[in-house]
């Protein structure tokens, strides 16, 4: 039988009465979302974990064919819930973490009340008709220089993923993240992350949304933005004056405020 906290290095910090669960983005663990905690541990219950994979997870609970698409990751996020016999849950997604929010969230609606979701993106391509940011040919070019270098690649894409130059320690924080993953998993990870195309599942969602995006992003760019709130039924657009593709580490007040915001409402 499968030990989900163990598999997932489950952490459970305070007792509120609701529940937020953290979904992280590709390549970061749970210890992303820092910034931001102390801002809620006093009145909510936080769940926070880690991908297979990434942080202090369980990696011998890899199953290439389980996690060869998003579904497999939604998968372990209802486990995580069933585990903990969460009820009307907020779930805060990140990047790809927020689709992975989606995608469980289509499947048992009863389990959340809210998705808050930063930078979510369904497709990453440039299609005809949809601009998710990056040429087919790219996104190749990315993973073979993966499979070549994982740490060389980790050092370059980092900065792009980051924004905000002057502040370099940022930087070295995350590149620090996105090293201790297990490149074997981490590449395996991007492929699924970078070349899915969720679109067609993102307008069956129907649990309030919030959708949080930076003014200045090159992973999902505005366009991004605008078509999940045109796609998504009960869904809400903040667009922060920010760059970056992380938020909720570049610029925690703003993200907060708007996080809260919808909360309340």
């Amino acid at each position: 039988m499968v030990n989900v906290l163990k598999r997932n290095n489950v952490r459970v910090i305070g007792q509120g009465a609701q529940t937020l669960l953290f979904v992280n983005g590709f390549g970061c663990d749970q210890s992303i979302w820092r910034y931001i905690l102390p801002a809620f541990s006093a009145q909510y219950q936080l769940v926070l974990f880690d991908h297979v994979g990434a942080g202090l997870s369980d990696t011998t609970a890899y199953d290439p064919k389980k996690y060869a698409s998003l579904e497999g990751y939604a998968q372990d996020v209802l486990d995580i819930c069933h585990q903990l016999q969460l009820e009307q849950t907020i779930l805060v997604g990140h990047s790809v973490g927020a689709m992975i929010g989606v995608l469980a969230a289509i499947q048992e609606p009863e389990a959340f009340e809210r998705l808050l979701l930063l930078c979510p993106s369904p497709c990453y391509l440039n299609e005809e008709g949809y601009h998710g940011g990056f040429e087919r040919q790219d996104i190749e070019d990315m993973l073979a220089f993966m499979e070549k270098d994982y740490v060389g690649w980790a050092d370059s894409f980092v900065p792009f993923i980051m924004g905000n130059p002057d502040r370099p320690s940022l930087t070295v924080e995350m590149t620090h993240s996105f090293c201790q993953n297990d490149p074997a998993i981490a590449r395996q990870f991007a492929r699924v992350t970078f070349l899915s195309d969720n679109r067609p599942d993102v307008a069956r969602l129907r649990v309030p949304c919030l959708l949080v995006q930076c003014a200045q992003d090159f992973v999902a760019p505005q366009e991004v933005g605008e078509y999940l709130r045109a796609t998504i039924p009960d869904s809400t657009l903040v667009t922060l004056p920010v760059s970056g593709h992380c938020p909720h580490v570049s610029a925690p007040t703003e993200t907060l405020d708007a996080m809260e915001h919808f909360m309340v409402a």
